[in-house]
């Protein structure tokens, strides 16, 4: 595929080919990828995004949902911005009276790629989160980093009186940050719980609008409101906050067999299952070395030589069920 060429404006002052390209999507209901290749910035700036059912074609987002958009950062600094206020309503308005989708308030399932419009989508629906955030976060410890920058966003949702639960697997209760995170907020309506492992991320808010990773790498996301969808995910996510430890209880850590603890005996139910070291390790959020010394930990207390033997004295010990 030809690289897309750059164009250095706003959604409210599109080039020509972005206006061409946008106006026949409007009509035609989408267009092709390649007839946009020129028109580059119609992704960029989320006027166009890939049809989850076709990755060679693009969808248009609604004129209205767009100037919606743009409107809600200008009246922010309404002063300033008056003159691009009426360049935004005068250049939409004249694109809505070519038809497209209906301004439902977002498409059911819409695509996102790259960071920066996933991040944009999740701003997007965290201004918009009125009583209930919940989250999942998987692989492990959450780097200090990370926990800062989600701080301020926590914050305003407390603030307005959005409820906030999130799950994280057992690993991330060693994580120095997310201790100095919720000391920060101590005392407000956040509740954590941890499991041995969870799905992968997903973040849900008011039950209405859901996002989840579309990409190994993370570069892509998906933005799911079909009803349906979202209380799928959304019961997913009440019934492993059922089984999960809250943060302030002590996690299990040893089973009746002297000499295996509880992270040995998931691990040993795993292996049953025939899963490899790194797949193991990333489902439990912790490090292949670290799985592999629990493994030889595992070997030791069954008195296993070989790992044909551990399967099998896994097998005979009953360790091959899961642990609750």
């Amino acid at each position: 595929m030809a690289e897309q060429v750059p164009h250095p404006h706003g959604a409210d002052r599109l080039c020509a080919p972005a206006e061409q390209a946008y106006a026949e999507a409007l009509r035609a209901g989408r267009i092709p990828r390649e007839a946009a290749r020129e028109a580059g910035c119609l992704i960029d700036l989320g006027l166009l995004h890939p049809d989850p059912a076709a990755p060679d074609w693009l969808l248009p987002t609604s004129p209205q949902t767009v100037m919606a958009r743009l409107l809600r950062g200008i009246h922010e600094d309404i002063a300033a911005s008056q003159t691009r206020t009426g360049a935004v309503v005068a250049a939409f308005e004249r694109f809505a009276a070519l038809g497209g989708p209906a301004p439902s308030g977002g498409e059911a399932i819409r695509v996102l790629d790259g960071i920066p419009r996933i991040n944009a989508a999740i701003d997007d629906a965290i201004a918009g989160c009125a009583t209930e955030s919940l989250t999942i976060q998987p692989r492990g410890i959450r780097p200090e980093r990370i926990l800062s920058q989600a701080l301020p966003r926590a914050l305003d949702m407390l603030d307005r009186g959005v409820r906030i639960r999130t799950l994280y697997t057992h690993v991330a209760r060693y994580g120095p940050g997310l201790a100095d995170y919720l000391r920060e907020l101590e005392g407000r309506a956040v509740e954590v719980r941890t499991l041995d492992e969870v799905t992968d991320r997903l973040l849900l808010f008011d039950r209405t609008v859901a996002i989840i990773p579309a990409a190994a790498d993370d570069t892509s996301a998906l933005e799911l409101r079909h009803p349906a969808l979202v209380d799928f995910l959304a019961t997913v996510f009440e019934r492993l906050w059922r089984l999960a430890v809250p943060l302030a209880e002590t996690m299990p850590v040893a089973t009746d067999m002297e000499g295996v603890t509880h992270r040995e005996r998931v691990i040993a139910a795993l292996l049953a299952e025939g899963h490899q070291d790194a797949v193991i390790a990333q489902r439990l959020g912790i490090s292949v070395r670290t799985c592999r010394h629990h493994i030889s930990r595992l070997a030791a207390a069954l008195g296993s030589g070989s790992r044909t033997q551990l399967g099998v004295r896994i097998a005979q010990s009953g360790l091959d069920a899961h642990p609750r």
